[in-house]
């Protein structure tokens, strides 16, 4: 039977750390600043025989309900309630705080089974603060420094007595013949675009921290939604800002996790604000999609707050012809988060981007093509010789990427390469999506051969 461990405590206590100890890899950002973590961040953990989902959560403060720290204790608290079990932690080097004391009472409120964890124990410095964490009134504390990976016996003892009727293994889940997997999206854009506030109005519920303020976001956060029976992974990212402009450690940390995601993702919505649309920085943006092999679909967000104006949509799908010439015919959808306006056009739209990133063009097709162009427009002589192209293959989907074979590939110029790669995008109906065109010589069958003498 399944089930599911929340890591709380106050900031700066480490609760990252073993998250990322749990999932065996570095999943959660983490730095000496305290308050790192916002969104609360799932992952498949394992300790020892025992697999469970664990859930990283932002430190514990109190604060005004409004403010951006009430609104992540809301997400925190939200993780507590579907929690089965509780690992509360506690920094065993600083001992127990007033205010571990004051959330302690909230976990013992929840009624969960809890484990007491005392981090940071290594070594003897952080034995009285275990010894206080009696004081708690949550059963024994548990040890362990999960930076050094000390301590995850007796943590595993620890959990399997907090629920022993669920701690069996997890069974692995089984694959259905024919059961399409699901799609990977990633959601990027600037600083307060509202990538987080569009992701909570499509899964219908307040699962991402959101407000006002830009930057809110840092970790790159999953989630997992089902539309018209199809699956959909989802990826809230943190905002990219100019690389000038970056100069913390913690964003540089956070734009790295959003250049990861992108590079996963099968399809990555690019969101662009509808009061300042195709900024420079919303350029750079897709220009990284087209050149990471991405399927990239356009949306402008904040549509609700837009005057209508006759046209205003063509305009901005003229536009990004005009400014994203790499990848003509990238669909546009205008949506909101805050109304769900536009957000079915939106899946759709990234249904069809998938299908298209996928698509293969069979060889007898491509040959009928390839003779057509060469006959409409040859390839022009380079230092008076003519090149010869003599025929091309698609080599690989995801993106649609061929091979053409020919003579002197290094003297192609650049400019009949992008008219052979626009006229397989109009032809074999390719909008928005990367084309990749590599060029190969065609070995010589001759070469290496002595000439004959008369």
């Amino acid at each position: 039977m399944s089930f599911t461990v929340a890591i709380v405590g106050r900031p700066n206590v480490g609760k990252s750390t073993l998250f990322n100890r749990l999932v065996g890899r570095r999943l959660a950002l983490v730095d000496d600043r305290p308050g790192v973590t916002r969104d609360r961040r799932e992952g498949e953990g394992r300790l020892g025989d025992l697999k469970f989902t664990v859930v990283d959560t932002a430190g514990l403060e109190e604060a005004a309900p409004e403010s951006l720290s009430g609104r992540m204790r809301a997400q925190t608290e939200a993780a507590i309630a579907a929690a089965d079990v509780i690992f509360f932690m506690i920094d065993a080097r600083q001992g127990l705080m007033p205010v571990d004391r004051a959330f302690a009472d909230l976990t013992r409120r929840a009624g969960k089974p809890t484990v007491v964890i005392a981090n940071k124990s290594e070594g003897t410095a952080g034995e009285a603060g275990r010894l206080e964490a009696y004081a708690l009134g949550l059963g024994e504390p548990v040890p362990i420094s999960a930076e050094h990976n000390e301590g995850m016996v007796d943590l595993y003892d620890a959990l399997r007595a907090a629920l022993p009727g669920k701690t069996a293994a997890r069974e692995e889940p089984v694959e259905i013949a024919g059961e399409a997997r699901a799609i990977r999206v990633a959601i990027v854009g600037r600083p307060n675009a509202g990538k987080s506030t569009l992701i909570n109005r499509l899964i219908g519920e307040d699962r991402l921290l959101t407000g006002p303020e830009a930057g809110i976001t840092r970790d790159a956060i999953a989630v997992e939604h089902e539309w018209q029976g199809r699956k959909f992974s989802i990826y809230d990212t943190a905002g990219l800002r100019r690389r000038s402009r970056i100069e913390e450690k913690l964003e540089k940390l956070s734009v790295a996790d959003a250049l990861n995601a992108i590079r996963f993702a099968e399809v990555v919505v690019v969101l662009v604000d509808a009061e300042h649309p195709f900024e420079e920085q919303d350029q750079r943006i897709a220009d990284l999609v087209e050149r990471e092999g991405r399927a990239l679909v356009l949306a402008v967000s904040k549509w609700d707050i837009t005057e209508k104006k006759p046209g205003a949509i063509k305009k901005l799908r003229d536009e990004a012809e005009q400014k994203l010439t790499q990848v003509r015919g990238v669909p546009l959808v205008a949506v909101s988060g805050l109304t769900g306006e536009g957000l079915d056009r939106l899946m759709q739209a990234i249904v069809d981007a998938h299908e298209v990133w996928n698509r293969r063009v069979s060889t007898s097709a491509l040959n009928r093509w390839f003779e057509q162009v060469l006959s409409a427009h040859p390839p022009p002589a380079v230092s008076g010789r003519r090149l010869k192209l003599n025929y091309i293959t698609q080599a690989k989907t995801r993106p649609p990427s061929f091979v053409l074979f020919c003579t002197r590939a290094d003297a192609l110029p650049d400019a009949y390469k992008r008219y052979l790669v626009n006229s397989l995008r109009d032809s074999f109906d390719l909008p928005g999506t990367p084309i990749r065109l590599t060029l190969r010589e065609k070995e010589n069958p001759f070469r290496g051969r002595a000439k004959r003498r008369p």
